[in-house]
């Protein structure tokens, strides 16, 4: 059952409901005034032939023999009263007056005769005023019911129309959205649902948007992952697979220098795959970490130390700021060393001749230690910088693999700064360098680990 038919149906059963109730009580609410209205009318006289009845059956030794001796009706002085007295077995034992039985049961008031609250009997007291009061007691109720059906049953039908068309409002926005929301199961991601209202329906196909839009960007993620993939193992099977042919078409004895560019390409093929095995494992956060008190001032100087004899062919001065004492995190080494040796060396690679790197270390917000390394190299465009570490991206041609790398860097050591509960960002500006900013905590807990 659609949405839609169920919002109308549970209106329709509330409306039925609602309106049967009302009815209901308004029809014994108008009875019940009436017929006490009509007792009270006549409230002394029944309460007079009651004391009488109930004093001569407890006289009489709880019997109602020779009852028909009794002038049930001399002290009433209404016109032509009548009056019809019953046993407790429905039995008829005294009647007066000249009315049928069944008209005095029907017009008259009834009232039950009780000793020590048990039931001996019932009379019917019945005159002419009486009778019309009840004949007018019938009328009405009949004329209130009647009048309360119809324009209840009026009340129902405009109601259900109204019903049927908030509820046909009411899901129009989802039967807008159920089909969109087939289509992206079958594949097509992208596709987008108006979103006209700020309301509930509105959040949820803005939402429905966002995650089409993701769900696109991941499937072209996921493309051009292949794609690459493809290209970079390529590329070293390509040269392996020509060298051997050279070789075997040659028949003579491999020398063994002959072999060194076959090994250069398996080792930068056995790096690819490991680059993507770890990057997956990071991704998947199920890389395993060895966190140990580590001064990450000494770690920089290290760097400097390894990397100087490499920037002093092209004049470039790496330089290290600390503008704190407190330097000691607890990280894996090993990983936080393969994130700074990326970022140094493509610094290096991209700054030109007698360009500066500086390696800054201060104390950051909420308890981070902030580690930027800044180069005054050729800076990257702004479209470039979301795009950065996402895997195999490269800014332009001039960053091929002909440069040395996998392409996957970056990306390796973006997923290792989040797997320590840190953050990275880059800022970049043409012609004037580039800059990474890494945040890592101070977590006293990790001391312990």
């Amino acid at each position: 059952m659609s949405l839609h038919r169920k919002i109308f149906l549970s209106l329709a059963i509330a409306i039925v409901g609602i309106s049967s109730v009302f009815i209901s009580l308004t029809h014994l609410t108008v009875k019940g005034s009436i017929e006490a209205g009509i007792k009270e009318t006549r409230g002394w006289e029944i309460t007079t032939i009651n004391n009488e009845l109930t004093a001569y059956f407890l006289e009489k030794n709880h019997s109602w023999a020779n009852i028909q001796q009794l002038n049930i009706l001399q002290n009433i002085s209404q016109d032509k009263p009548e009056i019809l007295v019953m046993d407790r077995d429905d039995n008829v034992i005294y009647k007066k007056g000249n009315s049928s039985r069944r008209l005095v049961q029907h017009l008259g008031i009834k009232s039950e005769l009780k000793i020590n609250k048990e039931k001996v009997g019932q009379f019917f007291y019945y005159d002419p005023e009486i009778s019309n009061f009840n004949k007018i007691m019938i009328g009405i109720p009949i004329s209130v019911v009647t009048l309360l059906i119809t324009s209840g049953s009026l009340f129902i039908i405009i109601s259900l129309i109204m019903a049927y068309r908030l509820s046909k409002w009411l899901a129009a926005p989802l039967q807008k959205l159920l089909p969109m929301i087939d289509r992206l199961g079958k594949g097509e991601f992208g596709i987008q649902v108006p979103a006209h209202t700020k309301d509930e329906y509105g959040k949820i196909a803005n939402a429905f948007n966002q995650m089409s839009k993701e769900l696109e960007q991941a499937e072209v993620v996921r493309r051009n992952l292949t794609a690459d993939v493809a290209h970079e193992l390529r590329t070293p099977l390509t040269i392996i697979g020509g060298k051997l042919d050279f070789l075997q078409l040659q028949g003579k004895m491999i020398k063994p220098e002959t072999l060194i560019p076959l090994q250069d390409e398996l080792i930068r093929l056995n790096q690819l795959v490991e680059d993507l095995r770890i990057l997956s494992l990071a991704e998947a956060g199920k890389l395993k970490l060895h966190k140990i008190p580590t001064n990450m001032l000494d770690l920089a100087y290290q760097f400097k130390l390894a990397l100087e004899p490499i920037a002093e062919e092209k004049n470039i001065s790496i330089q290290i700021d600390a503008q704190t004492n407190d330097t000691t995190i607890s990280v894996d080494p090993n990983r936080i060393k393969q994130v700074f040796l990326n970022l140094l060396t493509n610094a290096i690679r991209y700054t030109p001749n007698q360009g500066n790197i500086y390696i800054r270390l201060l104390k950051g917000d909420h308890s981070y230690l902030k580690i930027i390394v800044e180069d005054t190299g050729i800076g990257m465009e702004q479209k470039h910088l979301p795009h950065l570490f996402d895997r195999f991206y490269r800014t332009d041609d001039s960053r091929t693999r002909d440069h040395g790398g996998t392409g996957l860097g970056l990306a390796i050591a973006k997923q290792y700064i989040l797997s320590h509960d840190g953050r990275i960002e880059v800022k970049s500006i043409m012609n004037h360098g580039t800059r990474f900013i890494i945040q890592l905590p101070y977590n006293v807990e990790a001391y312990l680990d």
